[in-house]
């Protein structure tokens, strides 16, 4: 019952409230970027969702569009600005994600949306953590985050959907709260710090 109907509808009245609670943020951050980064501030990325349907996540974007005399992309480490690196800690990149929770993409909690790339490469196991919507926030999220390897991290994703329940959502919302706070090991994406999936498996096989 929780899961089926319940989670969704707190998800969308959350959501719808919390952008409004957070406009002031919101727009906030939008002009800034607007104007630092001298481009559209929003990241848009394909993601698997529910059912491996493909999103695109919306995330604000914490890296300029700056490029080299042969037009390609500069590192991620020279295109990262102050105040990118300031919304990737302090979390506020994420507030875009409510568009993704309000249009159904996404949940509040739930496993973290990797990239399409990474499908082949689950376990049988491994792909039920597309049996729920993916989320803002996770049980891995919470316990390591950017610490744990890859094997770790999925196999919390999927104790998260076997586990599911509110019970479980309010810990991780609340343990969330508190890491948002107090931050101590965010600092940017699993994926930016760590070999990508396909290559982690492709080593290990």
């Amino acid at each position: 019952m929780y899961a089926k109907f319940i989670k969704r509808f707190i998800d969308f009245f959350s959501a719808f409230f919390g952008l409004i609670v957070l406009s002031p943020v919101f727009i906030t951050v939008y002009l800034i970027l607007l104007f630092t980064n001298k481009s559209n501030p929003f990241f848009f990325q394909k993601r698997p969702g529910l059912n491996e349907q493909i999103f695109s996540i919306i995330k604000f974007k914490s890296m300029t569009d700056k490029k080299d005399a042969s037009g390609n992309l500069l590192p991620d480490a020279e295109r990262v600005t102050k105040f990118g690196n300031f919304i990737r800690k302090t979390s506020l990149d994420e507030i875009p994600q409510l568009i993704n929770v309000l249009k159904g993409d996404m949940s509040l909690v739930g496993p973290r949306p990797f990239l399409p790339i990474y499908l082949p490469y689950y376990t049988s196991i491994e792909k039920k953590r597309h049996q729920v919507r993916p989320g803002i926030t996770g049980y891995a999220q919470v316990n390591g985050r950017n610490f744990l390897d890859w094997d770790k991290k999925l196999e919390y994703d999927v104790y998260y959907v076997d586990h599911l329940s509110w019970q479980l959502d309010f810990q991780i919302l609340l343990k969330t709260a508190n890491r948002v706070l107090s931050p101590s090991d965010v600092s940017v994406d699993l994926n930016e710090i760590q070999a990508p999936l396909h290559i982690v498996r492709a080593q290990k096989a």
